[in-house]
């Protein structure tokens, strides 16, 4: 994978979504800015909750064809268990990016904060 990301960010436009350790350490240098959703836990949870809970219902498919389940929400390798393992140390890395960032950061709290700017970066 990391062969991938650094084939990714060498071209001269690029988007990646994620805060895997494998790939910051690939794309940061070469990134222009960074864009933290810095959400409130409640926040997160619910919309993380809400996705589940559907896609379990739907039987949707997802990641590599898998499909989540009553079993697989509620299993110690659930993403809703990754949420809590994660969440605070996330949060950590992202706040050290604002506060010494060597890239330029935003740092949106809100969905009403992304929406704000994703209007003015867009022009609308």
């Amino acid at each position: 994978m990391p062969g991938r990301i650094a084939a990714l960010v060498s071209g001269d436009r690029w988007v990646i979504d994620g805060m895997f350790a494998k790939w910051r350490d690939i794309a940061l240098p070469r990134a222009e800015l960074v864009v933290a959703l810095d959400y409130p836990r409640w926040v997160s949870l619910s919309r993380l909750l809400r996705r589940t809970v559907v896609r379990c219902v739907t039987r949707r498919r997802i990641c590599n064809g898998n499909v989540e389940t009553l079993r697989g929400m509620i299993s110690g390798d659930s993403i809703i268990v990754w949420h809590f393992r994660s969440f605070a140390r996330k949060r950590r890395t992202l706040r050290g990016w604002v506060a010494d960032p060597g890239v330029p950061v935003v740092r949106l709290t809100s969905p009403r904060a992304t929406e704000r700017w994703l209007g003015l970066v867009s022009g609308g």
